[in-house]
């Protein structure tokens, strides 16, 4: 079944179909040829620095498209979303689903010249990722029993209940792997290698100019022979978007991971500059643009504020006038192009009459002024700006005020999901190619905790938990589609979020640029120039 783009072209829904490699042994895959041109420097334009370069304590997107160049998952996810070997060669999973088997490489080693082995693997899940990773621990911490090295080169996973999404996250955004002899016994979040990270991956951290740049080079003992190409690759920091594309259009910049609608018309006639629409991937894709209301507070508790919230925003002018019309409007809490999606959906309301009779009827009288009552919204500045000013014009017509709280990303996304701060936040959460790894954290009760991008809202429900317990645990695809669509279904009726506009995301990079991954998190391992260095 398609669907109808903004501009009228028909875009396919991506398909991701569900398998489990029951009792399989799946083999290393072959390297690519080294024969391209070798040096130079790669600079990627980074909107918003990070805080810190741990990606297993955060889903943060700026901070995982630095990362990801540094580290390796045991898998990887090709370019329809399917395991691939990485640090695992080969792996077996038993006929049940509850138990995966991981055979590691033996020619990896760290950064450092130390060896990479299987207690690196029991200690990054154990001590970081099922504490503070938002979407693994999410889907993993109340299944997992286990996690055994029975040697140096094997892990092996056990689950309570079968587990059918495990291999379709475990690459370097869902499950980064860490060196134990690093991290071990150093605070997660505010530990020495946070700002010096050391990996197996394809670059090395080189240096960190606060306020300008992180430069990785090359990693001359990459366990993929003759890989990267590049010499360096230069992350900048830029204030904008639109700073970016200027730089970009300069020569100052070789790669943008991200385009706004405003600058996509402009990109597509911009001479020595090849625009594309980013691929299927791992849980920093399928975004959507989400409102999240503070569930702990008493006027946000009552789901018919919520539903009248709901209805006074029009997301086809948010679409058109703040996003330039790059996306579609957002129908639910799963993107459209998954599967998963239920295609039976209505799209979402934008009714003010009923919005003011709803908030009327709940005890909400305008007042002499026009207002019924404020909310407090904290929105990241980069990026969020035009939203929120969009939807504080929405709210006003209908007497919710706005206070526009913007702030540095890393400090609202501390306010919003560590001290609970706020009454609306906002943030582009990303699905995944399986409900389990994308959207489940930000539903489950066993994710309210002072996590990045976990359940910020701080929504309970114990029918919800229960549905997404179930359909994680039941390996037959069209069984676990029907329990996704019942969710789909009970989630639009208590909105404990506000679902925007789905993501349509961009990338553009100088066309002397060859050998981009685009669908991968590791997007620079196989780049290079095509060029002569310096030139």
């Amino acid at each position: 079944m398609n669907t109808k783009g903004r501009r009228g072209s028909a875009t396919p829904r991506l398909v991701v179909a569900f398998f489990a490699l029951v009792g399989v042994i799946v083999p290393v895959t072959s390297s690519a040829a080294d024969d391209h041109p070798r040096g130079g420097t790669m600079v990627v334009g980074v909107s918003g620095e990070p805080a810190h370069l741990n990606p297993a304590i955060t889903t943060a997107g700026n901070l995982h498209g630095i990362t990801a160049s540094i580290f390796n998952g045991l898998v990887g996810l090709d370019q329809k979303a399917e395991p691939v070997p990485e640090l695992a060669e080969k792996w077996q999973v038993s006929t049940d689903g509850k138990t995966y088997t991981f055979f590691l490489r033996k020619d990896v080693r760290w950064h450092d010249g130390a060896p990479f082995t299987a207690a690196d693997v029991k200690f990054t899940f154990e001590e970081l990722l099922l504490k503070f990773h938002a979407r693994t621990r999410a889907g993993l911490k109340d299944n997992l029993t286990e996690i055994a090295a029975p040697d140096s080169h094997t892990v092996v996973f056990r689950f309570r209940n079968s587990y059918a999404p495990f291999l379709r996250r475990l690459d370097v955004i869902e499950a980064p792997i860490l060196p134990r002899h690093i991290y071990q016994g150093k605070d997660a979040f505010t530990g020495a290698p946070n700002q010096r990270p050391v990996g197996t991956g394809p670059f090395r951290f080189a240096e960190w100019m606060r306020g300008n740049h992180v430069v990785l080079k090359r990693n001359e003992s990459y366990f993929r022979s003759g890989q990267p190409y590049l010499d360096r690759v230069n992350f900048r920091f830029l204030p904008s978007t639109a700073a970016a594309v200027v730089a970009l259009e300069a020569g100052e910049l070789d790669y943008l991971s991200s385009v706004d609608g405003a600058n996509l018309n402009h990109l597509r006639t911009a001479k020595k500059i090849t625009l594309t629409r980013s691929a299927a991937g791992s849980g920093g894709s399928y975004c959507i643009i989400t409102l999240i209301p503070n569930l702990r507070m008493p006027t946000l508790q009552m789901v018919a504020v919520r539903q009248a919230i709901n209805f006074a925003i029009d997301r086809n002018f948010i679409l058109e006038r703040v996003y330039f019309g790059a996306g579609q409007a957002a129908r639910g809490p799963i993107h459209s192009e998954l599967t998963w999606f239920d295609p039976a959906l209505a799209t979402m309301p934008y009714d003010r009459a009923k919005a003011n009779r709803l908030l009327d009827d709940a005890g909400f009288p305008l007042a002499s002024n026009g207002v019924r009552f404020s909310l407090r919204f904290a929105y990241p500045h980069a990026g969020f700006g035009p939203l929120a000013d969009a939807l504080k014009t929405q709210l006003a017509q209908v007497g919710v005020e706005l206070s526009l709280e913007p702030g540095d990303v890393n400090a609202v996304t501390e306010r919003v999901f560590v001290k609970s701060n706020f009454d609306l936040g906002v943030a582009s959460l990303c699905n995944g190619p399986d409900p389990d790894v994308g959207v489940k954290r930000i539903y489950h009760s066993s994710n309210i905790l002072p996590i990045p991008f976990g359940n910020g809202a701080g929504y309970r429900s114990p029918e919800i938990d229960a549905l997404f317990d179930r359909a994680v645990q039941t390996m037959d695809h069209a069984k676990r589609l029907i329990l996704y669509r019942e969710i789909q279904s009970k989630l639009i009726g208590e909105l404990p979020y506000f679902w925007l506009t789905e993501t349509e995301g961009y990338r553009a990079y100088r066309s002397h640029i060859n050998g981009l991954r685009i669908w991968s998190a590791n997007a620079f391992e196989g780049a290079y120039i095509n060029r002569p260095p310096g030139k």
